[in-house]
């Protein structure tokens, strides 16, 4: 039974009542990608739910690759796909390949066809579609469908070893052209393939099945007892069933349905990431703006962060449009908690303290994180020259809200003194290149005396230093549902040209060996995570804000 403290769901209430009434002495469940591109967060649901059930039932979960359609999948895929469950927190008991089946799924075929329950049609695609009719109208039978058992079987030998060219032939089954449901007029079951080299088999096949004949199969040979899809394969429930129970196969899965994952400001179908990527858009299949698992792991989103926003969304049969930020505040949540503290400025500008001594400097010890004395503390250094960010100074405030650096104030430095910004120092085009100013030696820890200073900036030694880049990474579109608006004749026309913005910065030595799996908070700017893929230099990945920035768009573009 579920485990009392995992929230019930219809999938968990169906699985106790075939447990119960004694339908299935077990659960079985599987994952089953089709591995012609990365998983993306859409996927992470189907993973959380199919190895969630069956960790609290005692049960198994496989991780099956639908590898019927060489001519979009590639061996990397699926190594990728491996790396993504794993890094999840998920490991499978049965490693498998629809491919592995395919002498299983021919004889299949062979058993339909030796039933009269198959036909190998000459019919063309176009001519298929004409013959199958439309929601409103039915179809009409095949001219093709009436051969004789021996022609058939005769057909689809020849198909397998190659005779006839692509697009010729096809097997289809023989069900019923009349159907409300168009799944059930006589669907394709084999389509012919040639000069294809599958990442499994090679060039050994050139016959190829179709997912709605292989998927029930391939759960029926592995003892699957619950096979979760998303609601777009509800109106294939029947052929699912059809083909268990038109075939000796060893037992009949249920198939059951929940709603897909559905995520604002990002594109959810695989074919258009895949555009994305072959186009140049983003930088790969782990660019870190991408909703692929790959691309949240660079950007530095954890396993734990995923796994709780899949739980907290729970399981319907209803669809809705996920809001981006409770992807982000669960993230947030997680880091706020968890990230060591430091300091980086991302748009530096230098400031002069004139009265520190000039070789001066001084360790200051700071807590790791302000919550959480077990973290520890860090040596930060503090000297006559100190950077700020440009946006904590101006030299005249322009409002009583700004409360950070201006021409005659005074500020605190974080963890450290109260400076004063006493000239301003221009280029011949009379931009700001330095500030001159002094600080209190009185103020360490403590307030000055006499006067109030409200506002704290942070800030890094000009000395000690670290050039790094930052890489602030945003929405990857500007419309909540790129790919659902009317109004553009192009989808890509929403791409957000503000989704990366790259700023050489300056962060504490403290970061200079920082560790890619270490999360930080970079005081007032941010989450950010040491990149993984780069070799050399430091170069930041900025996982989230501290805030929610889109919080006033509700629903418009930035």
């Amino acid at each position: 039974m579920d485990r009392p403290d995992k929230p019930s769901n219809f999938i968990r209430q169906i699985i106790d009542a075939d447990l119960a009434a004694g339908r299935v002495d077990h659960v079985a469940t599987r994952f089953p990608p089709e591995p012609n591109g990365y998983l993306h967060i859409g996927h992470a649901k189907s993973i959380v739910l199919n190895f969630g059930i069956a960790r609290d039932y005692g049960g198994t979960c496989n991780l099956r690759f639908d590898d019927t359609n060489p001519a979009k999948e590639e061996e990397h895929f699926v190594k990728a796909i491996e790396e993504d469950v794993r890094w999840l927190g998920y490991a499978w008991d049965g490693l498998y390949f629809a491919s592995d089946y395919f002498e299983q799924l021919y004889g299949f075929a062979v058993e339909l066809i030796e039933k009269g329950l198959a036909y190998v049609d000459d019919l063309t695609p176009e001519q298929m579609r004409e013959y199958r009719g439309t929601l409103t109208e039915p179809g009409r039978n095949s001219p093709y469908r009436d051969r004789s058992v021996a022609e058939n079987l005769d057909l689809f030998r020849r198909m397998r070893a190659g005779e006839f060219p692509d697009g010729s032939r096809t097997l289809r089954a023989k069900i019923d052209m009349a159907s409300p449901n168009l799944n059930l007029r006589d669907p394709v079951l084999y389509r012919i393939r040639r000069g294809l080299i599958h990442h499994q088999t090679g060039d050994a096949w050139c016959l190829y099945p179709m997912y709605d004949f292989t998927h029930p199969i391939s759960d029926a040979l592995e003892g699957i007892t619950h096979s979760l899809c998303t609601l777009e394969f509800e109106d294939h429930r029947p052929l699912y069933d059809w083909v268990l129970e038109h075939v000796s196969v060893p037992c009949h899965p249920r198939q059951i349905e929940f709603a897909r994952l559905n995520l604002q400001y990002t594109v959810m179908s695989k074919r258009k990431l895949t555009q994305l990527v072959d186009e140049g858009l983003v930088a790969g299949w782990d660019d870190p703006r991408m909703p692929t698992l790959a691309g949240l792991r660079r950007r530095g989103y954890t396993p734990s962060s995923i796994r709780r926003f899949i739980e907290r969304l729970g399981v319907s049969k209803a669809d809705n449009l996920v809001e981006y930020e409770q992807l982000e505040g669960v993230i947030r949540d997680e880091l706020d908690k968890t990230a060591a503290r430091r300091m980086a400025v991302l748009r530096p500008l230098r400031l002069t303290l004139t009265n520190y001594p000039e070789d001066g400097e001084e360790w200051l010890t700071v807590a790791n994180h302000p919550k959480d004395e077990g973290m520890g503390t860090r040596q930060v250094p503090f000297c006559r020259e100190v950077y700020i960010d440009r946006n904590d100074f101006m030299e005249v405030a322009p409002n009583k809200k700004f409360k950070r650096l201006v021409l005659g104030g005074e500020v605190r430095l974080r963890y450290g003194y109260v400076v004063r910004c006493d000239e301003v120092v221009k280029d011949d085009d009379g931009n700001i290149i330095e500030l001159i100013g002094s600080y209190d030696p009185d103020t360490l820890g403590r307030n000055p005396e006499g006067r109030k200073v409200k506002g704290v900036i942070h800030w890094v030694s000009a000395r000690h230093g670290v050039p790094a880049e930052l890489r602030l990474y945003d929405r990857l579109f500007r419309h909540p549902t790129p790919d659902a608006d009317k109004s553009v004749a192009d989808w890509k026309e929403h791409l957000n040209p503000d989704s990366l913005q790259i700023v050489s910065g300056v962060v504490e030595p403290a970061l200079a060996e920082a560790d890619p799996e270490q999360r930080f908070q970079f005081e007032r700017e941010g989450y950010f995570r040491r990149d993984p893929g780069q070799a050399e230099g430091l170069v930041f990945n900025r996982i989230v804000g501290l805030r929610d920035s889109w919080a006033k768009i509700a629903g418009q573009g930035k």
